[in-house]
Parts: structure tokens; C-alpha cells; sequence
């Protein structure tokens, strides 16, 4: 009798084989590292950028950071204002829901831990989940500049290690404007510095602080969250003189006003403004605008200083980064200055994602962006369960695909006391704004963004325009109700 045919069997043992070699394999193999977090937030900072398509602006590393990611080119702040700002998208709510609707003017209160106590916070859900926290600079509400250096406010927030860089130009204002004539932080002044270097500014001693933190992290092999809050450019609008040199003033066109910008109506809508910005004459804001702009290239040079650090230290491979700002910023437009308008200028901000791998890096992308969906967005990427609370979406969708969109409307809102309060919608073609006293509605706006991206036209009273003001206006229903 022939022999029985060993062939099946040996397939078999190798079939096992195989299969326990793959399964020590997997077993062996080392988990996925964790993605890092890069968080950079410039204070006061509109689009006035290059990436941004703004002529004449200096700004080499934000605009090589934009084709590094996906340049977000309608994102808004759901506050234009710092600490209701900052309050909603670190906390992945609207400013109802967090109870800060307005600055604590150097006291803690009103503070989001007083209406949400057991929240977690964007940098709290990476603590807790295994990520070494660390901000420099800026992140939560600081008084500008009279808070640049202190830690009065470190006692609220939960972090691994916490620097609070203090440089030359908090000296300056100490040194030239005298705490008589105010603290400035809410004041049009500005001055360029013709003795200290770069390196002797709050934000370029910050940029120091930071590389030596990615170093360290390098050296430890750790995942981090990193914040770094740039103070500039944040009035007093302080820089080394050279960078003021890079916008001579005469090449500085002012904007035009609307009928409406002259008039100020509906009043509401103009009461960010002030008498002093009334008075400035026109060399007078042609200098603001020079000093805004110079404070804009002098905290991009340190930006590029950080980013170049991440990327020397072989880093950048494994860490998504953000940059954005807590709000826009008016420069003469609408015949206003700074922030707390609802204007575009004021609500939208500059938003760039690069994120490891994302299909749409080096792409910009028009879909309606809230700084709310900067938590979920954050949380996704590094594979995060986010509470159940926020009100953002993750914009991990966008990422991939430049024309996908996760929501259709933005919303912005402001507080004016007794004038009432202001709340605002926009949509891809639309802004319509509501200022109401009691809740009922005394005034409103409705501009063509595609067609008026100048917002000189009015179209709220026309009556070809009704019913896009009804739609609009019940969209904003759900946002006020929100206590």
C-alpha cells in the first residue's frame, strides 16, 4: 500500500505557523505614537495676511504654515471680544453657555468655572489623557499689558508646566504710558522701539521658551499639548523699530466709508467705537494701521522661529498644528477701530490646520468654520472620546476634502447692556445681524457678503429681501436661547 501523503499536513503546520508568527507580530508591535498639539493663538489678529491675499503684508511663516495645511478662509469667532473669545472655543461652547460675555477687567469674574465647573477644557481632555500640558504666552483671557508676566490666573486652569514670559515692551509701557492716562489695552497706542531686539520682546522671549520646551520634549519622548499665546499684535502696538520701517506710512491707503459708516445707523451696530478714534486724524490712522501691521510681520518672525524649531527637532511628523486668533480686528473700516463689532472684519479670524496626513494640506477651503469645532476637531485627531457637550463639529471632514462643509451658519454675538445685545449669522452668501433691547428686535443688517463683501449696503428694510430676513432671523433663535 502506498503511503499516506504528508503534503496537507505539512500545509497545515505551516498554515499554523503562519498564523502564530503574525499573531506574536501584532502583539509585539508598538503602539501608534500620539499625536502632539501645536496651539498657537495671536491676540487681536484679523486676515490681514498674505496667505490671506492681503497686498503689501509681510508674513513669510504664517503664509508657509498656510501651505503646510488647509487655510480656513471663513472661520469666526463666536465673541469678538478676549475672554468671552477664548472662554468659548477652550471650552468647546458658545458664550451663553459658558456665562462670559465680557472682559473681568482684572478681576476673575465672571469665569466659566463659575457656571461650568466640571468642565474640560481643550487642554484638560489631553492632560487627562496622558499628554504633557504646557502654555507659554496667551491662551486663556490676560489684561494687555498690564498681565504680561504674572500668574494671578494659573490657579483656574490645569497644566503641566506654565511660562509667563515678560519682555522689553511690557517695560515700555510701564516706562512711556503712564498708568495715569490709562492702562491702554483698550486704547489705540503704539511705539516703535528703537533699543531692544526681537529677542527682548514678550513675544520673541516666548518663542524661546517654546523651542526649549519642544527640545525638552524631544529629548523625553513625550506627547505634548502646546499652547503658545503671542501677545502681538494686541495694542500697545510695540515692536522694534524695523519692522515699522517695512510699512512706510505713505504707502498706507485709508478705507472708504458707506452712507451708513458715515451715519452710524443702526446705531447699535457702531458702538465698538469711541470718541478718542473719532479725533484721530488721518496721519494719525495711517500710523495705527503702520504699527498694527509691523506688530503683525514682528510676531510671524517669531512664529517661524517655533515652527522651524518643531520641524528641526523632527517633530513635525507627528504634530497637527493650529494657529488662529480670538477675533478680527477693524483698522478705519466702517470708520471703526479694534474689535466687539459684528461686522465681518471683527468676526472673522484667520484659521490654518495642518494636520499629519491630511489629503487637503496645502488647499484652502470656503466652509463655514466656528472657532467652536477647534475642540472636537482636535479631539478626533488624536483619537479623544470629547464630552458630550460641545457645540462644535469636527472638522476632520474639511481636512480631507477642501469642499466638504460640516455646517452651513456661523454665529457671532456681542453685548451692549443697556443697548441690548447683538447676535449674528453667516451664511456662505449671507451676514444678518439682530441688536434687540428686552428681547425685542430694534434693529437689523443684512448684507450680500458675495455681491458687498464691503458691507455698504443695507439690505435688511427691502422688501425683496424678506424672506431671506425670516430665515435668518430663526436661526438665530436657538443661539439666544441658549442660557
Amino acid at each position: 500500500m502506498p503511503l499516506p501523503t504528508l503534503r496537507p499536513w505539512r500545509s497545515l503546520a505551516r498554515a499554523v505557523l503562519t498564523l502564530v508568527t503574525a499573531s506574536l507580530a501584532f502583539a509585539a508591535a508598538p503602539a501608534a505614537p500620539k499625536l502632539n498639539v501645536l496651539f498657537i493663538v495671536a491676540d487681536d489678529l484679523n486676515c490681514d495676511l498674505g496667505a490671506y491675499g492681503a497686498a503689501g503684508l509681510l508674513t513669510p511663516n504664517i503664509d508657509r504654515l498656510a501651505a503646510r495645511g488647509v487655510r480656513f478662509d471663513r472661520a469666526y469667532c463666536q465673541f469678538p471680544l478676549c475672554s468671552p473669545s477664548r472662554s468659548s472655543f477652550l471650552t468647546g461652547r458658545r458664550p451663553n453657555a459658558t456665562g462670559v460675555l465680557g472682559n473681568p477687567n482684572r478681576t476673575l469674574s465672571p469665569h466659566f468655572r463659575e457656571k461650568l465647573p466640571q468642565t474640560v477644557t481643550l487642554p484638560e481632555l489631553f492632560k487627562k489623557n496622558g499628554w504633557f500640558s504646557a502654555r507659554v504666552g496667551k491662551l486663556y483671557h490676560y489684561g494687555v499689558p498690564v498681565d504680561i508676566g504674572t500668574s494671578s490666573l494659573d490657579d483656574f486652569y490645569s497644566w503641566d508646566q506654565v511660562v509667563n514670559p515678560r519682555g522689553l515692551d511690557r517695560e515700555v509701557h510701564d516706562k512711556i504710558f503712564s498708568l495715569e492716562r490709562g492702562q491702554f489695552g483698550g486704547t489705540l497706542s503704539w511705539l516703535a522701539d528703537e533699543e531692544g531686539t526681537d529677542l527682548d520682546h514678550t513675544d520673541g522671549i516666548g518663542a524661546t521658551e517654546a523651542v526649549r520646551l519642544l527640545e525638552r520634549f524631544k529629548r523625553e519622548s513625550r506627547p505634548f499639548f502646546l499652547a503658545v499665546g503671542f501677545y502681538r499684535p494686541h495694542t500697545p502696538f510695540v515692536a522694534p523699530k524695523a519692522w515699522f520701517d517695512l510699512y512706510p506710512t505713505a504707502k498706507i491707503t485709508l478705507p472708504s466709508l458707506s452712507d451708513d459708516d458715515r451715519t452710524r445707523t443702526p446705531a447699535p451696530a457702531y458702538l465698538s467705537a469711541n470718541a478718542a478714534q473719532a479725533k484721530l486724524t488721518d496721519p494719525l490712522r495711517r500710523e495705527a494701521i503702520q504699527a498694527y501691521h509691523a506688530s503683525i510681520s514682528y510676531m510671524d518672525a517669531q512664529l517661524g522661529r517655533v515652527i522651524d524649531a518643531l520641524d528641526r527637532l523632527g517633530l513635525g511628523q507627528n504634530t497637527v498644528i493650529v494657529f488662529t486668533s480670538d477675533h478680527g480686528y477693524h483698522l478705519g473700516d466702517h470708520g471703526l477701530w479694534q474689535k466687539q463689532s459684528l461686522f465681518e472684519r471683527s468676526a472673522r479670524v484667520p484659521l490654518i490646520i495642518a494636520a499629519p496626513g491630511a489629503k487637503a494640506n496645502g488647499r484652502p477651503t470656503e466652509a463655514i468654520t466656528e472657532m467652536v469645532d477647534i475642540y472636537p476637531t482636535l479631539a478626533d485627531l488624536a483619537g479623544l472620546p470629547g464630552p458630550d457637550y460641545l457645540d462644535g463639529l469636527s472638522l476632520r471632514p474639511v481636512l480631507n476634502d477642501p469642499a466638504a462643509s460640516v455646517k452651513s451658519a456661523a454665529f457671532t454675538q456681542v453685548r451692549r447692556g443697556a443697548d441690548g445685545d447683538g447676535y449674528s449669522v453667516r451664511t456662505p452668501r449671507w451676514r444678518y445681524t439682530e441688536f434687540s433691547v428686552g428681547g425685542a428686535v430694534k434693529s437689523a443688517q443684512l448684507f450680500d457678503e458675495v455681491a458687498d463683501p464691503a458691507e455698504a449696503n443695507n439690505l435688511a428694510a427691502d422688501p425683496a429681501h424678506a424672506a431671506t430676513v425670516k430665515e435668518l432671523a430663526a436661526r438665530l433663535v436657538p443661539i439666544r436661547a441658549q442660557r
